[in-house]
C-alpha cells in the first residue's frame, strides 16, 4: 500500500515503494533531510564534509563536480550509439519489471507494501549486459554492441514501467471480490486487463507534460532533488566508470545474487516448517512450557513475535532508523497500548478461535474484520484502530501539501507561459506579431533548469496529448460499457488521477514519499460523496467507489513513477523520447503481468478474495482499509464506532500539530534535532497494518546498517544496497514460487511439513 508515504527514503506503504539506491552525495542528503534551506548553507556543510565512496582520484573529482548544481545533468560520460532502445535492453528491463511485479503481488497482499524496479533493473541490466557486449562481436545481431550508462537508463526505464500497476491488485481488486462486486478474477479477467490498461496508459500519457513541469520549469525554485531517481543516476553512472565502475558493479551484482538466492530458499524451504524456520513465537514458547497455563498467550495474542522476513528486514536497511523505529513505535501504541485497552474496558472485542480444545482455548484474534465485527455496536480491536490509521494518514499528507502550496501558484504560472509560447510561435507562423510579447517573463528564466535534451529529443505534444484524451474517452468508454459508471463519475475518477498525480510527484520530489494511500483514501471519500446524491443501491456504490479509487491510484501511480524515470534520464543526458517509448513498451507488459499474477494467487489462496476467512497466508492490510473505507463512506448509518471516530480526529490533530512543529521548530541550533522527529505517516500506517511483527524485522535491518555505514560508508555503499534490493525481491519470487506449489498441491506445511512451535499447532 505503494511504499509508499511514509519513508524519509523511499518505501510507499501500502502504495508503491521504491527501493532506495546507494545514497545520495551529501549535499542532496543535506537538501532532502530539511536541515538546510538554500545551497549556500549545503556548500558550507559539505566544505567540511567532502566524501569519495569508491576512488580517491577518479570518482572523486566526478561526485564533487556533481555537487555543484543538483539540477544540472552529468558531464563526463561515455559517448554512445543515438539509437539505445535495443532489443536487449527492453527484454532484460521487462524481465527485471516482471520479476519486481510478481514479488509486490506476494508482498502486497502479505503485507501492504509494494517495491520499486529501479535499483533492481539498474544493477541486474548492468550485470547481464556489459559482460555480452565485451564477450559478443560489435555488429552481433541483438545482443552485441557497447553498453553504456543511457542503454542502462532504458533497461531501468523498461522495467520500472513493466514492474508497476501492482498496488490496485493488493488493494482495490481484491476488496472489490470480498464485498461480492464481480464475478471471479478468472471470468472477469478481460475485464480488469482493460481496466488496468486504460489507468495505466493514464498515467503513461499524463508523465510527459510532468516532466516537463517538475523537472524543467519548478525544480530549481520547489526543491525538487527526487532523492532515489537521482541516486539511481548516480548508480548508473558510477557503474559505468572507465577505472572503477564494473569492479564495483560486479562486487554489488554478487552481494545482490546472494541475498535474492538466500532470500527465495528461505521463502521456499520455510513454508514447510514455519515455526522454526519463519515465525519465532517465543510467547507460544513460554505458554508451552508454563503447561498451557501462562499469562504468556496474552501477549501472543496481540501478534508479538519475531519473523524473518527478508522484504522488511532490507527495507529497514533501506529507509533508516527514524523511519523503522516511527514505525515500530506505532506499532507498540496501537498493538500494545490502545488495544488491550479497547479490549479491557469493553470497547472492542475479540474471540477464540478454538474455544473447544482444552490446550489452546486461550488463544485470541483481536484482528479480524469480518462483517461480524466492522459495526459501530461490534467492532475488534483492528476495526476500531483502522479509522484512527486512515483519517491521521489523510490529514498528515494533506498538511504537508499544504506546505507545498507554491505548486498550485507554479502550475498556473508554467500553463500561462505554455499558452503565451504556443499562441506567440504560431502567430509567428502565420507571418503576425507575437500578441503577448509584452508580458514579459511570466517565470523568471534563471530559475529554469537547462534541459539536458535537445529539441530534436524531446517528446512533441502531438505525441502524448492526443493519447492522453484518448485514453480519457477509452476510460468513459470502459467504465460505462462493462462497469455501468456514469460519464460523470468516470470523469470525476480521471480528475482524481490527474490531481493526485500532482501531489504525487510532488512529495516524492521533495521528500522521496509517494503518499498514493492517503490519496487513494482520500479519492474514495470523494467518490463517496458523489455516489450520495444518487439514489444507487449500496452494491453499485462500492463498485463505483472501489472502482474509480483504482483509476486513480492506477494513474498516479505510474505517472509518479515514470516522471521519476524521467528525471534518471535527465541527469543522464538519456533522450526522452526514448525514454518515452520505452515507458510505453513496458507498460504494455504491466497491464498483462498484474492481473496474470493477481488471478494466480486468487487462486493458489481463495481466502484473498473472503472477507470472513478468519485464517489465511495473506492478511492483505491495504484491501482490509479499501474495503472498510468502501463500506463506509457507502453505508446509511456510517458504521463507524464513536469511540473511534473521536479518537480518530484527536489524533489526527495532534498528527497535524506535528507536521507543524517539523516544519517551524527546528530552526538554528535546533535543526540538528530534526533528524528525531517522529514520522506520524508510519505511525498512522501502524494502526492500519495489525502485524507487530514487520517492525520489528525492519528494525533488525535498520539499526546494524546504521552503524555499518557510520563505521565504514564506502563498504555499505558498495554492498548495503544491493544486498537490500536482493532480499526483497527474493521474498516475494520465493512467494511466487510457494503459489505456484500450492496450485500444484505440494506446499507446506500441510500435508508436507510440520507446524510444530506455532500457536495452536497453526502459523
Amino acid at each position: 500500500m505503494a511504499i509508499n508515504e511514509m519513508l524519509d527514503r523511499s518505501i510507499e506503504p501500502m502504495g508503491n515503494i521504491n527501493p532506495t539506491v546507494p545514497p545520495l552525495t551529501e549535499k542532496q542528503n543535506v537538501f532532502n533531510s530539511g536541515i538546510v534551506d538554500d545551497a549556500s548553507s549545503a556548500d558550507k556543510q559539505m566544505d567540511e564534509k567532502k566524501t569519495a565512496y569508491v576512488d580517491e582520484t577518479e570518482e572523486t573529482e566526478i561526485l564533487e563536480g556533481d555537487l555543484q548544481d543538483p539540477f544540472s545533468p552529468f558531464d563526463g560520460l561515455p559517448e554512445e550509439r543515438h539509437w539505445i532502445v535495443t532489443v536487449r535492453a527492453l527484454i532484460i528491463g521487462v524481465i527485471c519489471g516482471a520479476l519486481v511485479n510478481a514479488s509486490n503481488i506476494y508482498l502486497g497482499l502479505k503485507t501492504g507494501w509494494t517495491f520499486g524496479a529501479s535499483l533492481f533493473g539498474a544493477i541486474v541490466g548492468f550485470a547481464v549486459l556489459k559482460p555480452l557486449s565485451r564477450a559478443l562481436p560489435k555488429h552481433f545481431p541483438i545482443l552485441g554492441g557497447d553498453f553504456g550508462p543511457r542503454e542502462n537508463n532504458i533497461v531501468q526505464t523498461a522495467a520500472t514501467a513493466a514492474g508497476g500497476l501492482s498496488n490496485v491488485f493488493v488493494s482495490a481488486i481484491p476488496a472489490i471480490y470480498q464485498l461480492n462486486l464481480l464475478k471471479t478474477p478468472q471470468e472477469d479477467f478481460a475485464r480488469i486487463i482493460t481496466l488496468t490498461i486504460v489507468g495505466g496508459y493514464f498515467g503513461f500519457a499524463f508523465a510527459t507534460p510532468l516532466r516537463k513541469f517538475f523537472i524543467i520549469y519548478v525544480a530549481r525554485e520547489l526543491r525538487l532533488i527526487f532523492p532515489t531517481p537521482s541516486a539511481t543516476a548516480m548508480t548508473i553512472r558510477s557503474m559505468h566508470l572507465a577505472v572503477t565502475g564494473e569492479a564495483i558493479a560486479k562486487l554489488k551484482m554478487r552481494a545482490l545474487g546472494w541475498a535474492f538466492s538466500g532470500a527465495v530458499l528461505l521463502r521456499v524451504v520455510s513454508q514447510y516448517a514455519p515455526g522454526i524456520l519463519w515465525d519465532w513465537h517465543f510467547f507460544t514458547w513460554f505458554f508451552i512450557w508454563g503447561n498451557y497455563n501462562n499469562a504468556a498467550i496474552n501477549v501472543e495474542n496481540w501478534g508479538w513475535y519475531l519473523e524473518w522476513t527478508p522484504a522488511f528486514i532490507g527495507s529497514g536497511m533501506l529507509v533508516g532508523l527514524n523511519t523503522s523505529i516511527s514505525f515500530y513505535a506505532g506499532s507498540i501504541l496501537a498493538w500494545g497500548i490502545i488495544g488491550p485497552i479497547l479490549v479491557k474496558t469493553g470497547a472492542a472485542v475479540g474471540y477464540s478461535p478454538y474455544p473447544d480444545d482444552p490446550k489452546w482455548s486461550k488463544v485470541a484474534t483481536f484482528a479480524s474484520l469480518s462483517t461480524k465485527y466492522s459495526t459501530a455496536d461490534l467492532a475488534s480491536p483492528r476495526y476500531w484502530i483502522l479509522w484512527p490509521g486512515v483519517l491521521l494518514m489523510i490529514t498528515v499528507s494533506f498538511v504537508e501539501l499544504a506546505f507545498q502550496y507554491k505548486v498550485f501558484w507554479y502550475v498556473g504560472k508554467a500553463v500561462l507561459r505554455a499558452s503565451r509560447d504556443y499562441t506567440n510561435k504560431a502567430a509567428r507562423v502565420m507571418g503576425k506579431k507575437a500578441p503577448f510579447s509584452e508580458l514579459g517573463n511570466i517565470q523568471s528564466d534563471e530559475y529554469l533548469v537547462e534541459d539536458s535534451a535537445d529539441e530534436n529529443e524531446l517528446v512533441k505534444w502531438w505525441m502524448w496529448f492526443p493519447l492522453l484524451v484518448f485514453v480519457i474517452i477509452m476510460t468513459c468508454v470502459v467504465m460505462g460499457v462493462q462497469f455501468n459508471m456514469p460519464v460523470g463519475m468516470s470523469l470525476l475518477s480521471i480528475f482524481l488521477a490527474f490531481f493526485f498525480s500532482f501531489l504525487a510527484v510532488q512529495c516524492s520530489g521533495v521528500t522521496d514519499i509517494t503518499p498514493l494511500t492517503a490519496a487513494s483514501k482520500a479519492s474514495q471519500i470523494v467518490l463517496g460523496g458523489a455516489t450520495k446524491g444518487d439514489h444507487w443501491t449500496v452494491t453499485h456504490a462500492q463498485r463505483l467507489n472501489l472502482l474509480g479509487g483504482a483509476i486513480a491510484n492506477m494513474g498516479a501511480n505510474q505517472a509518479s513513477d515514470l516522471t521519476g524515470d524521467f528525471r534518471v534520464g535527465f541527469l543522464l543526458r538519456t533522450s526522452p523520447k526514448q525514454q518515452f517509448l520505452a515507458q510505453g513498451l513496458g507498460t504494455i507488459c504491466a497491464v498483462f503481468i498484474a492481473p496474470a499474477l493477481f488471478v494466480l494467487f486468487a487462486k493458489a489462496y481463495p481466502c484473498i478474495l473472503d472477507s470472513n476467512a478468519e485464517t489465511c497466508a495473506f492478511s492483505g492490510p491495504s484491501v482490509a482499509a479499501w474495503r472498510a473505507v468502501a463500506v463506509a463512506m457507502t453505508d446509511p448509518t456510517f458504521p463507524v464506532p464513536t469511540s473511534s471516530g473521536i479518537f480518530a480526529i484527536c489524533l489526527s490533530i495532534l498528527g497535524a500539530a506535528m507536521i507543524f512543529v517539523r516544519q517551524f521548530a527546528y530552526k538554528g541550533k535546533w535543526a540538528k534535532y530534526r533528524a528525531y522527529h517522529p514520522n506520524m505517516m508510519c505511525i498512522g500506517l501502524a494502526f492500519v497494518l495489525p502485524q507487530t511483527q514487520y517492525g520489528l524485522a525492519m528494525l533488525i535491518g535498520s539499526v546494524p546498517c546504521y552503524f555499518w555505514a557510520k563505521r565504514n560508508p564506502k563498504s555499505f555503499d558498495i554492498y548495503g544496497y544491493a544486498i537490500a534490493a536482493g532480499l526483497i525481491a527474493g521474498e516475494g519470487i520465493g512467494g511466487v514460487i510457494n503459489a505456484i506449489f500450492q496450485v500444484a498441491g505440494i506446499a507446506g506445511p500441510d500435508p508436507y511439513g510440520t507446524n510444530i512451535a506455532c500457536p495452536a499447532d497453526s502459523c
